[in-house]
């Protein structure tokens, strides 16, 4: 089975049975997104299909044939970090950074649906990333930095 990856076609080989975020990491050496809970609730393994953000750990390759995924690998460009990715960066969201790519991710859905987010709107829309070292006012600050350097 082939599917879509950053833009990029990728043979899946003749297992369909393993969830994406094994092929990402153990199969295409795409590590950005990350192995948390293993059951689709901490949001460390979000990518999006077809814009919309989804668990990677719980999401098995076969359901994505004629979808197109984007991993945080592919956010950036030629040009640098992407504006949601800087205004990450100067919050000073990061600590550990275990979370980040799928609060970016998030994220990221959340502005190209709705780019002027209202407060609760981000709180709402970020419900399902888990951030164990409690940086959500700054995540917070970061979404609504980067819906106006988006514009």
């Amino acid at each position: 089975m082939e599917i879509i990856i950053n833009d990029k076609k990728y043979d899946t080989g003749p297992d369909d049975s393993v969830n994406l975020l094994y092929l990402l990491r153990e199969q295409l050496e795409l590590t950005g997104s990350k192995y948390g809970c293993g059951e689709g609730a901490c949001g460390a393994c979000t990518v999006l299909v077809d814009g919309n953000p989804i668990p990677s750990c719980i999401t098995p390759i076969r359901s994505l044939k004629n979808k197109k995924i984007l991993t945080i690998e592919g956010v950036a460009n030629k040009n640098g970090l992407h504006p949601l990715q800087q205004a990450f960066l100067d919050e000073d969201v990061f600590q550990c950074g275990y979370c980040a790519s799928g609060m970016i991710m998030s994220s990221l859905s959340l502005l190209e649906k709705k780019p002027s987010p209202t407060e609760e709107e981000i709180i709402s829309a970020m419900d399902r990333n888990i951030c164990r070292c409690g940086t959500y006012p700054r995540i917070v600050k970061a979404i609504k930095r980067a819906s106006v350097s988006m514009k």
